[in-house]
């Protein structure tokens, strides 16, 4: 059964979309701003927050980590400084994690490299991301796997060859793991969001969520990978798009957060189970709207039917007009006037 749980949450293709508001570094290195985040998330019905955890001096490599960094976005004089700029350690990790198992949202983040996976097993997370960079990296998704936690990795970047590899990887450990189509360009443009991979990727893994990690402007694209099958979806975050950073522009504000949790609510009811049925509240609109037999002028009884003698008018209280075969060429047993609702009790 395609099925996993993330905290005390169920995720089949039965549930409701489990949805991630991925924060990353959004808060600016401010813990009261992550707080906030933290709160409007959830009070938006998000399923989770999410942030990135990075090791940094150990994640890049010395040229680039004192590489100068002069963008407008910067946070730093060099890259590294940037990153650390961003950064949070333990402290602001327990504070976040602490509120949101006050206020009931599921808290985890993506883990950039191995110690930053120690860091968040620590911290007891009740799942682990892997962003779309790291699809390649065996060792990383190995060692993660190995903690045993629900894993959801990302896709950006990549084909049905390279996910079957980390799969296969993943797979030597548990088979705990959602699967997000992903464009990993920031926004994504629409022409490329693929969104008919969401049904290959239930064809080719059948007992694993697959999910949508949308970085695409709006909320509508998500509503329409929730009908393909994803049952995950990851949106950037944020208090204020205008904000300074890379990722603001793309991301929702509270207010687009909220309503793309309402959309996709929505979208789980209308789905429906396939079966098509009549529902109660369909019948008085359509014995208002739908049609009966009625004759055309007034007959004498004796008379034999024919098409010619029948109207089909609303609203539907007699004989439906799918009977009209069986009603031409009946007898009428009394007189009828015109557009007389026909009754087979007069009828032989």
């Amino acid at each position: 059964m395609r099925e996993m749980t993330i905290a005390s949450t169920k995720i089949n293709d039965s549930s409701k979309a489990y949805v991630i508001a991925e924060i990353g570094h959004n808060h600016q290195g401010k813990i009261d701003s992550a707080l906030d985040l933290i709160r409007m998330a959830a009070d938006a019905g998000a399923s989770a927050v999410k942030f990135q955890k990075r090791s940094n001096a150990k994640l890049f490599i010395p040229e680039l980590f004192n590489q100068p960094y002069n963008s407008e976005n910067s946070f730093g004089d060099t890259y590294g400084n940037h990153r650390q700029a961003l950064e949070f350690g333990a402290e602001e990790y327990r504070l976040c994690q602490a509120e949101s198992m006050r206020i009931g949202i599921d808290f985890f983040a993506t883990a950039f490299d191995f110690e930053s996976a120690d860091f968040l097993s620590e911290l007891h997370v009740p799942a682990f991301k892997v962003a779309s960079g790291d699809l390649p990296n065996i060792p990383l998704l190995q060692y993660i796997a190995r903690f045993n936690k629900p894993m959801i990795i990302s896709t950006g970047g990549s084909t049905f060859s390279m996910i079957a590899r980390a799969m296969e990887a993943i797979n030597r450990f548990h088979n705990e793991v959602a699967i997000l189509q992903c464009t990993a360009s920031y926004p994504a443009e629409y022409n490329q969001l693929n969104l008919r991979v969401i049904e290959k990727l239930r064809d080719l893994y059948p007992n694993n969520v697959i999910g949508f990690s949308g970085h695409d402007n709006g909320i509508a694209m998500s509503t329409v990978a929730f009908s393909l099958g994803a049952r995950i979806i990851e949106k950037h975050f944020t208090l204020n798009r205008a904000l300074k950073g890379t990722d603001h522009a793309f991301s929702l504000e509270p207010q687009g957060l909220k309503k793309l949790v309402r959309d996709l609510n929505r979208a789980s009811l209308a789905l429906g189970d396939g079966n098509k049925e009549i529902y109660e509240t369909e019948k008085l609109p359509l014995k208002k709207m739908g049609k009966m037999i009625v004759v055309a002028r007034n007959l004498k009884a004796g008379h034999k039917l024919t098409f010619n003698d029948l109207e089909f008018r609303s609203p539907a209280n007699g004989i439906s007009p799918y009977f009209f075969e069986e009603v031409v060429g009946k007898i009428l047993i009394k007189d009828f006037v015109a557009l007389e609702p026909l009754d087979w009790a007069w009828l032989k």
